[in-house]
């Protein structure tokens, strides 16, 4: 099926690889394409498969699950990158979002849930567990007041919170790509965040996007 969510699974525990190969082969729109055992291997995959999705380990010899994603995030390859970890620490979320993770989820995730955070990454949205959010959120700067957005910097900063790319809300809002890039800059600034994750959390917080 073209439609299918083509998946690359990186974790350097094979039984892991076959458990999630296993549960992720019976859905229907999801595709396990490949898998890789170390941090070399998930970049050098991603380049050849071409996945939609990566669920990526973070303890991973070969430079490791953070290393690696900073090399994908560098040579801009177009997979969304989710996070699954054993690692209970707070420190990795925030390196891990800054350098592109779409999303940050721990191996207790009820399997069904992990599928729906592979659908949920796929259409664009950014998806954390409570403690990883927690932990973006106190790594950012001390949050402004939303007071200050105009109108259309606060429906440009809901249409991030869903996960649209400046070309979406353009087309939403009826408005240019050029006039969308400059509100983003804006409330970027009046914020006091620094890439669309924190902004997406923001809004989420304070209740701007209640579905996501």
């Amino acid at each position: 099926m073209a439609d299918r969510i083509r998946v690359l699974i990186a974790d350097d525990h094979p039984v892991v690889r076959q458990g999630l190969r296993t549960f992720l082969g019976v859905q229907e729109d999801i595709e396990v394409v490949g898998e890789a055992g170390d941090g070399v291997q998930v970049v050098a995959s991603a380049r050849a498969l071409d996945p939609d999705v990566i669920l990526l380990d973070l303890k991973m010899p070969g430079g490791g699950g953070q290393g690696a994603l900073n090399e994908l995030h560098a040579t801009g390859v177009r997979a969304k990158v989710l996070i699954l970890t054993s690692v209970t620490e707070r420190a990795p979320v925030l390196p891990a979002v800054r350098s592109g993770a779409a999303g940050f989820l721990y191996k207790d995730i009820d399997p069904q849930a992990l599928v729906q955070a592979i659908r949920s990454v796929h259409d664009g949205n950014v998806l954390l567990a409570p403690e990883a959010a927690q932990a973006v959120l106190r790594g950012k700067p001390a949050e402004r007041d939303i007071g200050t957005l105009t109108e259309r910097e606060h429906e440009v900063l809901v249409q991030i919170a869903y996960g649209r790319s400046n070309r979406e809300i353009a087309r939403a809002l009826v408005v240019s790509e050029k006039t969308v890039k400059t509100h983003v800059s804006n409330l970027f600034s009046k914020l006091g965040v620094q890439d669309r994750t924190q902004a997406a959390l923001y809004a989420v917080r304070h209740g701007l996007a209640e579905n996501l």
